[in-house]
């Protein structure tokens, strides 16, 4: 998938074949977005137009309340190796502040006719467009009638009566409701990064773990996990994760710290992908080491015991 990151790389390759595209942030890739991109792989294979996905970095609501962020469910990488393997063939990731202040017809002119060249634009049911979100879908069919594109949109997918959002996953994730989280998906709950140095206290208590780099300001879960691991051999590897900020040795950011079973390999710098399994239970701040070694232990037996399902 071809990565664009300005409105000049991309305009500057516009004139070599239209295309058909879809806009949004894509957060988590939950099964509502895969009708999106499917509808958009269909309509680009029809007008033998390249797909493409227009999305931001930063999110919006991350650019407009750095302090207070939602809890992203991918970084930049995940959400781009995800879109990746739907099959679309193009992303354009501009930085959102190069984009916020564009009218609805500036954005309608600039974006999407001079720089992505679309032939036909698919978007959500509840897109809007330009500062302020004032651009409506009317507005935009009556731009496309104008201009020469076509538009479509995507009726929401509902799971038990439920819209799917990336709202509602990060509900659910925030619940501990794995599956009810992985429904939403279509598939597990994970987050990837790279293994980096930690403290070494785990390897102190018996339990060394790979210590895993975020890349996200909140994270969408937090406690003790089942997990399984890729990214480290042909196979996924099984081991029992927590997500917190280590309140017994001071707190701080968030980590992702995994122990993997049965598995002594260095894999520092390597970059792996942990999925969430089942919840366990919450961070805990324990007496002393040596009653949270006792916990840990406990810990393993339950996500052996969970991962045999």
């Amino acid at each position: 998938m071809r990565l664009y990151r300005s409105i000049q790389s991309l305009s500057s390759q516009a004139e070599a074949g239209r295309r058909v595209a879809t806009i949004g942030v894509f957060d988590g890739l939950h099964l509502g977005h895969r009708e999106i991109l499917a509808e958009t792989r269909r309509i680009a294979k029809q007008l033998e137009c390249a797909s493409a996905v227009c999305s931001f970095e930063p999110m919006p609501m991350e650019y407009f309340a750095p302090e207070s962020p939602p809890a992203r469910l991918t970084c930049f990488r995940e959400r781009f190796e995800l879109l990746r393997a739907t099959g679309i063939e193009e992303m354009f990731c501009p930085h959102f502040g190069t984009v916020r202040d564009l009218s609805p017809a500036e954005f309608v002119e600039r974006l999407l006719v001079r720089g992505l060249g679309v032939r036909h634009i698919v978007v959500g049911h509840d897109f809007r467009y330009g500062a302020g979100r004032r651009g409506s879908f009317d507005e935009l069919l009556q731009a496309g009638d104008a201009l020469g594109f076509g538009v479509s949109m995507v009726e929401a997918i509902a799971s038990r009566g439920e819209r799917i959002s990336s709202t509602s996953i990060r509900r659910a994730l925030q619940a501990g409701d794995l599956p009810r989280a992985k429904e939403m998906l279509g598939r597990d709950y994970a987050m990837s990064g790279r293994v980096v140095h930690g403290l070494g206290l785990g390897r102190e208590l018996g339990f060394p773990t790979a210590n895993v780099n975020l890349k996200r300001r909140l994270a969408p879960v937090a406690g003790i996990f089942a997990v399984r691991v890729t990214g480290v051999g042909t196979q996924p590897i099984e081991g029992v994760a927590s997500v917190g900020n280590r309140p017994m040795i001071g707190g701080g950011k968030t980590l992702l710290e995994v122990y993997l079973f049965n598995f002594d390999r260095d894999i520092y710098g390597e970059y792996i992908t942990v999925h969430f399994i089942e919840r366990l239970r919450e961070e805990r701040t324990f007496v002393d080491l040596e009653a949270m070694k006792q916990q840990m232990h406990i810990d393993v037996g339950q996500a052996q015991a969970a991962l045999l399902g």
